[in-house]
């Protein structure tokens, strides 16, 4: 490719430079663009546009490629654990073994949050959807630890960072247990990462809880396979909010509200329930028949992914968890022998073959997560628990990068010209 792209605007020629990562398509540098030609271009939802330069993650959509920091996600999810993984999109390389103890040691000794807290969950009604309950808290999170949210310290940005990667499975799990009237259990620095959630999930205080050790993995995994996924719609709203300065806890707390549309975070419920309407591996031709179907609405969901135009990678992991789960729970569950006979049928039809409609992560993580006793109003806020850390990671590369700025994007007006006033009394 040539090292610039030519724009031909009202009869004259403007060059612009053409810029090259280390992998990936090359990006035309419009910057100057409008100063120029007084023109913008017109990209809804910026599916063409690069807002920014990163070093943390890369997708090749065509190819099924996820790569953290040049890692594939695959070697990551077997071989790595999420806090190792975490150290990895924060630093830039995986840790010694020194370093992981350290980062871990920090880690632990943030999970606790302030007791005036569990005031904050009270003023929610009973039946609060756990989603509305974390935008809140975290918002609120800035109010408790107002000596960490200025940004221009990196001293205090690395605190809120491990603050926040540290407290958020303590707040998942206390708005689980608010929603079902149990108590809260305070965290246990006995524990992993992982563990320690499960245990204020599901423990109860009148009683010692057991982490069971492929639970733990599997759900280690999971978190492994939602840590971060390039400029997804709730990563660009965190960016966007931290280009104003907006201190990390309201950041995050944007991305929540942003990831807790359906057509996000919300994915894997839909296709659990897809699922739950399908009910035995005998129904699925009819579903079948009507996902072909142009004049019904109904849609398979878990299938298809905006970026990824080949099988996503992360599937191919969640796939082998959820065996590892059924059987360690003795889970004998008709849902997932529907979804693997569907998953067979869909990938050898020629209609989602050509439709490149291949299973995502969403079409077992739904499965997964119910077999544990996660109920599905839940699913979201894990999927937020997990994403926390790449949504963190992000933030800090933002604010260290020379070229930010506030964010402002343009558009295509189109409504009515300028007009003048008339008084009501003419109207």
């Amino acid at each position: 490719m040539s090292d610039t792209a030519n724009f031909n605007i009202g009869g004259k020629g403007f060059d612009y430079p053409v810029m090259s990562g280390s992998i990936g398509p090359d990006v035309v540098d419009i910057r100057k663009l409008y100063a120029q030609t007084g023109a913008f271009t017109y990209d809804p939802g910026f599916t063409s546009t690069a807002s920014c330069q990163s070093k943390l993650t890369y997708i090749d959509g065509d190819e099924g490629v996820l790569l953290h920091r040049g890692y594939p996600i695959g070697e990551l999810a077997e071989n790595s654990s999420f806090m190792e993984v975490a150290y990895l999109l924060l630093n830039g390389e995986l840790p010694n073994k020194a370093e992981l103890e350290g980062f871990n040691t920090t880690i632990t000794r943030h999970t606790m949050v302030h007791e005036q807290l569990a005031a904050f969950f009270r003023g929610f009604r009973r039946d609060a959807h756990p989603m509305a309950i974390m935008c809140g808290v975290i918002g609120a999170l800035s109010a408790f630890y107002h000596d960490s949210t200025d940004i221009h310290d990196p001293v205090q940005r690395t605190i809120a960072s491990h603050r926040l990667i540290a407290k958020i499975p303590t707040i998942a799990a206390m708005a689980y247990k608010y929603s079902v009237g149990q108590p809260f259990l305070y965290p246990d620095n006995s524990l992993s990462y992982t563990g320690n959630f499960l245990r204020m999930t599901f423990g109860v205080p009148a009683e010692p809880y057991e982490v069971n050790p492929a639970v733990e993995k599997a759900m280690d995994r999971i978190f492994i396979l939602h840590a971060d996924h390039e400029q997804n719609a709730s990563t660009s709203t965190v960016r966007l909010a931290g280009s104003s300065g907006a201190n990390p806890f309201a950041c995050i707390a944007a991305g929540i509200a942003c990831l807790w549309g359906p057509a996000h975070g919300g994915a894997n419920e839909a296709a659990l329930n897809m699922l739950r309407e399908i009910g035995t591996p005998e129904r699925i031709p009819e579903f079948i028949a009507r996902a072909k179907d142009k004049n019904d609405p109904f849609r398979l969901m878990g299938f298809g992914h905006r970026v990824y135009k080949n099988y996503d990678p992360r599937a191919t992991v969640m796939q082998k968890t959820v065996r590892e789960v059924f059987d360690a729970l003795k889970v004998n569950d008709p849902l997932f022998e529907t979804a693997l006979r569907l998953e067979e049928i869909a990938l050898n039809d020629d209609y989602f073959v050509e439709k490149k409609l291949f299973p995502n992560v969403d079409f077992y993580s739904g499965v997964i997560l119910s077999a544990i006793g996660f109920p599905t109003e839940m699913f979201t806020v894990l999927f937020a628990l997990a994403r926390t850390v790449g949504w963190v990671a992000q933030w800090n590369e933002m604010i260290t990068d020379p070229d930010q700025k506030i964010g402002r994007p343009r558009q295509l007006y189109t409504g009515p010209t300028q007009r003048s006033y008339v008084p009501v009394e003419q109207r």
